[in-house]
């Protein structure tokens, strides 16, 4: 699977603060959130989880051949799976880059990265109920979705007692849409915190916060 922007935004953007002790990537894909994480933080337990036998051999390997690997862990299981199994652990910072597309059949599903970005894999409603399970009491889920789902994502959210404290609506440019929305969620609901970031000033001209915020991820950028 390739590294998408999402990907890349959600791992550089989520506030990490010093208390982090374990984070939980759910839908790790090749590991790039978990492993930006990695380097992000010095949390003793990283844990990812994929269902897709692919990605998670992908992960896995990446994981190992990474400075980090004795913190990083990848499960191959399905996330209902994964909760019954870790339903007495408690993770203080959670995140995810969810499945969006609408939910279709499985003839329909051509691909493995379809399969991945479709909510039939993973419903959000499965999301953030889980979540709330494996969430500590002053932890912090993270996630990127599209802008036209935000409204859905904080209902769902709230009836899992999870409340929104930063959103930061991604653009493309100055004058395109807002495509997608970073939002942060804990169970104590306060005051929202709202702002924007665009990523281009012109096509492959990144602007100077998109740059600040993901230089120390590339080689070159």
């Amino acid at each position: 699977m390739k590294i998408g922007t999402d990907a890349v935004l959600l791992g550089a953007w989520t506030p990490i603060s010093s208390e982090v002790n374990s984070i939980l990537d759910i839908g790790t894909g090749t590991g790039i959130i978990a492993l930006m994480l990695a380097q992000r933080s010095f949390a003793e337990t990283l844990d990812a989880l994929e269902i897709d036998e692919d990605a998670y051999e992908q992960a896995v390997d990446n994981f190992e051949n990474s400075p980090w690997g004795d913190r990083l862990f990848c499960y191959h299981a399905a996330f209902d799976e994964f909760i019954e199994e870790m339903k007495d652990e408690k993770y203080d910072l959670i995140v995810s880059n969810p499945p969006f597309f609408p939910t279709t059949s499985t003839s329909e599903i051509a691909t493995s990265r379809e399969t991945a970005r479709s909510q039939a894999s993973l419903p959000f409603e499965e999301l953030l109920h889980g979540v709330s399970l494996l969430l500590s009491e002053n932890g912090t889920f993270s996630l990127v979705v599209p802008k036209e789902e935000e409204s859905t994502i904080l209902e769902i959210a709230a009836s899992n007692k999870l409340y929104p404290n930063k959103i930061t609506e991604v653009k493309g440019t100055k004058t395109a849409k807002v495509k997608r929305s970073l939002i942060t969620f804990q169970f104590l609901q306060k005051e929202i915190e709202r702002d924007i970031l665009i990523l281009e000033e012109s096509r492959h001209i990144y602007t100077p916060e998109y740059k600040k915020m993901v230089a120390p991820f590339y080689l070159k950028l």
